[in-house]
């Protein structure tokens, strides 16, 4: 690990000069908390032979993340997309179904590969979720559901969208990705609305190599869709549903399980990087770290920079500054759902109602995080963001000039 001081612009790697680490660190490297462990339960599956349909695994895994969520059901599925678009198709949803273009492109093609319009909404300023009242003014005759995204280990205002959803009969669920072991009013998300969606890729803090879940407290709904990624089968030969192959394998499952023994280890490390990130970017004109409430549970999986216009130079600047001293952070959600095929070409006037969207989709930095983060990483962000700002100010003397694009 190379640490070189970063005080003056020939000190930049984008300058010139060698980059502060010797290797790239990434957002969302995989995390695997227990090999031992992991190793130890793929002996057990292969010495049971049994890899797939419904597994020992599975169902324990299932058990376990349904009492550390607190909710009655959780159905296992093979990544977090295909339990988007099951839980879509078994909630009834058609027509039309509002979303946030702020996300991922995901959670906007698991509502266009079941053959309904996405209609985008806007989110909010302050937490980036879906705006309450952009939904209210997106609703149609046509429209039967509303997909809200929690985003950053936050929450949407979850009683806002429900009372939207109870006034207009309306389907509610979320996709909750990025909030596994986090809380809304002291309460697990897992139970809100008709489902949550978690996504357990490997670039979750808790992963299970590839997988998602359903969880729901509805009891009917949890067995549709447990007849529905076994394609339909309710028994040996007796196919009941119409359904799709959407099953967890049990190696995935035992990853699951391994990571899942460590979470809470996980989220401490995750809690203190973002406090380290706090310390070495305070008082830092136009950066702007996504506050985290303190009063309830967070992962703290995301670490979210904004740059506004106090800070001398541009969000995408920035970035190429970090990228050359191989900190590969982020632009999130860039540029946004609605500006993305085939969206684009469908709804080419959406962005004139998405304004809060565009605004971040320009501004947003995420920063690498994680236990396979080096310490050092994170002095290297703070201390090239001191240096971009205190340059901008007159203060750092240097010959060289850094070199940036311009950025329109």
């Amino acid at each position: 690990m190379t640490q070189k001081p970063i005080r003056t612009d020939a000190d930049l790697a984008i300058n010139g000069a060698p980059p502060a680490l010797d290797f790239p660190v990434h957002v969302g490297r995989p995390n695997v908390a227990d090999r031992d462990k992991f190793m130890w339960l793929v002996d057990d599956i292969l010495d049971r032979n049994w890899l797939t349909n419904n597994g020992p695994m599975v169902c324990e895994l299932e058990r376990r993340i349904a009492d550390y969520l607190g909710v009655k059901h959780c159905v296992a599925m093979c990544n977090g997309t295909i339990a988007l678009e099951i839980a879509i198709r078994a909630v009834g949803m058609s027509g039309e179904v509002i979303v946030p273009s702020y996300t991922f492109i995901a959670t906007a093609h698991a509502v266009s590969w079941q053959g309904l319009r996405p209609v985008f909404a806007d989110v909010s300023a302050q937490d980036h979720c879906i705006d309450p009242e952009a939904v209210r003014r997106a609703i149609t005759p046509r429209t039967t559901g509303i997909v809200g995204t929690h985003l950053w280990g936050g929450t949407c205002d979850v009683e806002a969208l429900e009372d939207i959803a109870r006034e207009h009969n309306l389907k509610l669920v979320f996709d909750a990705a990025h909030a596994f072991g986090c809380s809304h009013n002291g309460q697990r998300v897992g139970g809100f609305g008709d489902a949550e969606v978690f996504s357990f890729h490997a670039t979750k803090f808790f992963n299970s190599i590839e997988g998602g879940a359903v969880t729901t407290n509805d009891d009917a709904l949890a067995e549709q869709m447990r007849l529905m990624r076994n394609f339909g089968f309710s028994g040996p030969d007796t196919v009941s549903h119409p359904g799709t192959n959407g099953k967890m394998t049990e190696i995935n499952a035992a990853m699951g399980l391994a990571n899942l023994d460590a979470i809470s280890s996980v989220m401490d490390v995750n809690k203190a990087r973002h406090a380290a990130y706090a310390a070495a970017l305070d008082g830092i004109p136009g950066l702007h770290l996504m506050p985290v409430k303190a009063e309830e549970e967070r992962n703290h999986q995301y670490v979210v920079l904004e740059v506004d216009a106090a800070f001398p130079y541009s969000r995408d600047e920035l970035l190429e500054t970090l990228t050359a001293e191989n900190i590969l952070a982020r632009k999130y959600f860039w540029p946004g759902c609605h500006r993305m095929e085939p969206y684009r070409s469908l709804q080419p006037n959406a962005g004139r109602k998405l304004l809060v969207t565009e605004e971040l989709a320009e501004r947003i930095v995420v920063l690498p995080t994680g236990p396979n983060l080096p310490e050092e990483a994170i002095n290297v962000v703070g201390d090239v963001c001191q240096l971009l700002s205190r340059r901008a100010a007159g203060t750092v003397l240097s010959d060289n000039k850094l070199r940036l694009r311009n950025v329109s």
